[in-house]
């Protein structure tokens, strides 16, 4: 497995704490040990994952919200 990695996004289109727990469910079900931090004001999410960079992104866009650059 990969090495822990602290990941920041920018992620519109989270509006409210079911954005926030759709998010963060789909981050841990590709790494279930990953801790997610979201703040809804501000549209970021801090992750710190075994995960990819790309794959934690595309688990967010899966669940419908866009991941800025």
């Amino acid at each position: 497995m990969n090495a822990t990695a602290s990941l920041q996004f920018t992620v519109t289109g989270m509006s409210c704490q079911h954005c926030v727990k759709a998010v963060t469910q789909a981050i841990e079900a590709i790494d279930p040990e990953a801790k997610v931090v979201v703040t809804l004001e501000t549209g970021r999410v801090a992750v710190e994952t075994h995960a990819s960079r790309e794959d934690v992104a595309h688990a967010i866009t899966e669940e419908g919200y866009t991941v800025t650059p």
